[in-house]
């Protein structure tokens, strides 16, 4: 059943991440400080951002070479040919280009944009810097949840947000990349609607659902809200990781 009401909370008052940095411990002690706390079956989305930050995910562009590949598309989209060849070393395979953009197949299974490496947000060295993803965002989700379960005994969700375009529509929505302690898709094939039809093929992402509603309030420039408290989601179904919410390739129809 969908909950009758929802709470979102920006949670201000978290520094500026560095690698290295306690995340769990920075996020505990902002939304105390904030007066809501953690509570059963709150949940916690938390931009991917800041947790490539604190496991100082970056890459100094004076260090890479790019090669002939990387130059090729490079003059094509009108992007640094070392920015490129980031992105190609993180992906599997290359579903499209156009100007500024490479749509790639991320060696996590995700289609996207660049390979999700950015350059917003971030402090450059001399010579330019760029993040990555996380390297296992549903284990960082997980790590997260038991951190923050332990410091406040409580049992809680988390959601690890990204911003994707998609097929046929233009701009960007918040998405889940990562996932722990909620249900991130529910199979509802077989129940029934108002009039009493079997639903065939709906399935729900709820842990995109909630992220993109998060990012409302996370912002996409120089908001500085990293980390959204939600609070008021109820669900029976299984908790699943972000993972599933990604389409097999033989089903993809748009590749």
């Amino acid at each position: 059943m969908a909950p009758a009401s929802l709470s979102l909370h920006a949670i201000s008052g978290l520094p500026l991440i560095a690698p290295g940095d306690d995340l769990a411990r920075l996020i505990a002690d902002a939304l105390r400080e904030s007066g809501l706390g953690l509570l059963d079956g709150d949940i916690v989305v938390v931009a991917q951002k800041v947790v490539s930050k604190a496991d100082g995910l970056y890459v100094e562009l004076d260090s890479v070479e790019p090669s002939q590949r990387a130059r090729d598309i490079a003059a094509q989209v009108g992007k640094d040919p070392r920015h490129v060849e980031v992105v190609l070393r993180e992906a599997e395979e290359v579903v499209k280009v156009g100007p500024h953009v490479i749509v790639v197949a991320h060696k996590l299974g995700f289609v996207m944009a660049n390979a999700g490496i950015d350059e917003s947000n971030i402090d450059h060295s001399e010579g330019g810097r760029v993040l990555l993803l996380p390297r296992d965002p549903d284990g960082s989700a997980l790590a997260l949840k038991h951190r923050l379960d332990q410091i406040f005994g409580a049992s809680c969700g988390v959601v690890i947000n990204d911003s994707f375009g998609r097929p046929w529509r233009n701009g960007v929505v918040g998405v889940a990349i990562g996932a722990a302690g909620v249900p991130a898709l529910v199979d509802r094939v077989g129940a029934e609607d108002l009039f009493g039809r079997k639903l065939k093929v709906t399935e729900i992402a709820v842990a995109d659902e909630i992220a993109s509603a998060a990012s409302l309030l996370m912002g996409q420039a120089d908001e500085g809200l990293p980390v959204v408290l939600v609070r008021g989601y109820r669900s029976s179904a299984a908790t699943r990781p972000a993972a599933s919410l990604i389409r097999p390739r033989e089903r993809d129809m748009f590749r």
